[in-house]
């Protein structure tokens, strides 16, 4: 079967800026693909390649068997593409939007009708098709552009940052929606959040314009050959600074995840090092886990 995704040696560069580091990606049909990783690693230049919305530095990508370069208009009839930033209109009510989005691909009156009823209650936003979209809230907004963005039925979906500053429980309802437009939509959305990549098929860990691994996320985390120690006592400040002369480790809220390739031996160390009542145990490594470690790698 052929790829949905598929990028062989894929750069993009901005001047003397490597934006896109010559990616390697390869995207099953049907599937949630998550680009995972930080401002400024690459992600949204990544998701405009593959979208046809810049021209690339060199390498190649194809989206449904189509060249990114030679036949970008092809993919765009294909694909739905949703940005960072709202970019619809405030002025114009929910349903508005939804119209606008269908005439502009030309999809004829009945059709029109049955998407409206079929997003708009797929949504949860019937209710509010008469609301200005400026008057929504954050969480109805993005499933509002969502919603948009399928109105001419796309194979592939791109989504960039989609829950940026939306509230959790807007997040949950957001990848509910996700999860049910598999398998029948590709997926390929960019997330600073790794228990959003945790909802993934697939990932990719990007890092500095390169992908670091990119395989499942149980087998991600399984990658960490080293060993995580978590640590809780009453003043986390003062122990960082004091392990954190000897030891590899960040601060996740108000614990310690501290690198070990002896973990029995370190963590009797750390028990040594502390007079103070404290809580120390080995754990599984997270996602987090594994992302910082392979950056400092």
């Amino acid at each position: 079967m052929p790829y949905a995704i598929e990028t062989t040696k894929l750069f993009k560069s901005f001047g003397n800026t490597r934006a896109v580091n010559g990616l390697d990606l390869k995207v099953d049909p049907g599937q949630i693909f998550g680009l995972v990783g930080p401002d400024g690693s690459g992600k949204t230049t990544t998701i405009r390649l593959l979208c046809a919305l810049l021209n690339k530095t060199g390498g190649s990508g194809r989206v449904l068997g189509l060249d990114i370069d030679k036949e970008g208009e092809k993919i765009k009839d294909h694909i739905g593409y949703m940005s960072q930033k709202f970019s619809l209109y405030g002025d114009l009510t929910v349903e508005e939007n939804l119209d606008f989005f269908a005439d502009i691909h030309l999809i004829d009156e009945k059709e029109k009708e049955t998407r409206k009823r079929e997003l708009l209650a797929f949504s949860r936003l019937e209710k509010y098709k008469d609301r200005f979209a400026g008057n929504l809230s954050g969480g109805m907004k993005q499933k509002l552009a969502l919603s948009c963005t399928l109105i001419h039925t796309p194979k592939v979906l791109f989504l960039d940052e989609p829950t940026t500053g939306v509230d959790p429980i807007s997040r949950r309802e957001f990848w509910r929606i996700l999860k049910s437009l598999v398998p029948k939509v590709t997926i390929f959305v960019s997330t600073p959040y790794m228990d959003e990549a945790e909802k993934c098929n697939k990932i990719g860990l990007m890092h500095e314009g390169s992908i670091m691994v990119c395989d499942t996320p149980e087998n991600v985390k399984t990658s960490m050959k080293s060993h995580i120690i978590e640590f809780l006592c009453s003043d986390i400040r003062a122990a960082s600074e004091k392990l954190g002369l000897r030891y590899d480790l960040e601060i996740f809220g108000d614990r310690l995840h501290i690198v070990s390739d002896d973990p029995a031996k370190d963590m009797a160390d750390i028990k040594r090092t502390f007079d103070m009542e404290c809580s120390i145990r080995e754990i599984s490594p997270s996602l987090e886990d594994v992302f910082v470690w392979m950056m400092k790698g």
